[in-house]
């Protein structure tokens, strides 16, 4: 099955069964990176280009390890260090990049729609890695991977996403591929961290966290852009905190057998406190494990076009 019709540009544009087949990939790709030899050859013979116009820690390296275990060829691309310090536009970069005979670009750009733009002008398969604040798939996709292997399933449960949800790809991407399935998706933050109208993308609003806690089975807490401050998002930290901040007093309101999610880096002590991070039940380092297995899955799924089967100990 294509994804996407060929690219991963975001989950609104996928179908619940499109994404189901990412996710059950996935499964299969977490079986691989747990094995004592994690490198597959799938992928051999591919060129990748991470083309990352922004920082990125987890999600640059997360690609770079998930194409190295696939056997593809991986470039690098640098911003600081490219001639797009001498002017060069974003589509003579590609332009010139894939010239060299590439097959596949992962790009994080700062411009909502920059991965949409790339696939009109290149033909490689492109992956979003984040398009300032429109979208981040993979990383949803990971999320929602992290949930169902812990539920064994998405649909009826109540999922809570509080933060900035006005600047946030990862909350967009999130409420969209958990609509999808079959979750109760419901958000939470300051009047003016929320997005105008954003009720109708069919989630529930609040912004009394007390009240938007009580009885939800997951609680995914978005970093506090501390940049936000200065712009007068809110008054101060403290009172964000004070708010806003998921604390072991507030986890009380949660349903049993609750999960926190964080998609990093975490503000300890602004969105969320030192013993809610290190609780038994959160999985945020289970998250940053499974988004290597998730893009695994989206880059074989791109070039493959089909799920995958692999038994313990076969090669894929």
């Amino acid at each position: 099955m294509a994804i996407g019709r060929g690219h991963l540009l975001d989950l609104e544009s996928l179908s619940a069964e499109e994404i189901t087949t990412i996710l059950d990939t996935t499964r299969t790709f977490r079986e691989v990176i747990d094995r004592d030899i994690k490198k597959v050859p799938t992928l051999r013979g591919i060129t990748v280009v991470n083309l990352f116009f922004e920082p990125s820690t987890r999600t640059r390296i997360s690609f770079e390890l998930a194409e190295k275990r696939l056997s593809a060829d991986t470039v690098n691309f640098s911003k600081a260090t490219s001639s797009v310090q001498k002017g060069e536009s974003l589509k003579d970069t590609i332009q010139n990049i894939e010239a060299m005979r590439t097959d596949m670009v992962v790009i994080r750009h700062s411009s909502p729609g920059a991965a949409h733009y790339l696939t009109q002008c290149c033909n490689s398969a492109v992956i979003n890695a984040g398009d300032g604040s429109h979208a981040h798939p993979t990383q949803a996709l990971l999320d929602i991977f992290t949930i169902r292997e812990k539920y064994k399933r998405i649909k009826d449960l109540r999922v809570l996403i509080v933060g900035d949800i006005k600047h946030s790809r990862v909350a967009r991407s999130n409420i969209w591929g958990l609509k999808k399935l079959g979750a109760q998706v419901a958000i939470c933050g300051p009047s003016t961290l929320l997005p105008y109208e954003v009720e109708k993308m069919g989630v529930e609003v609040f912004t009394d966290i007390d009240e938007a806690l009580e009885g939800v089975d997951i609680v995914n807490i978005l970093r506090i852009q501390l940049e936000r401050q200065d712009a007068g998002f809110f008054p101060t930290l403290r009172e964000y905190t004070e708010l806003y901040g998921i604390n072991m007093e507030r986890l009380k309101k949660l349903n049993a057998g609750f999960t926190i999610l964080h998609p990093g880096p975490m503000n300890r002590g602004v969105e969320i406190s030192d013993e809610v991070a290190e609780h038994s039940d959160a999985v945020i380092l289970e998250q940053v494990t499974n988004g290597v297995a998730v893009r695994m899955s989206v880059l074989y799924l791109l070039m493959h076009k089909e799920p995958v089967s692999v038994s313990e100990g076969v090669e894929v």
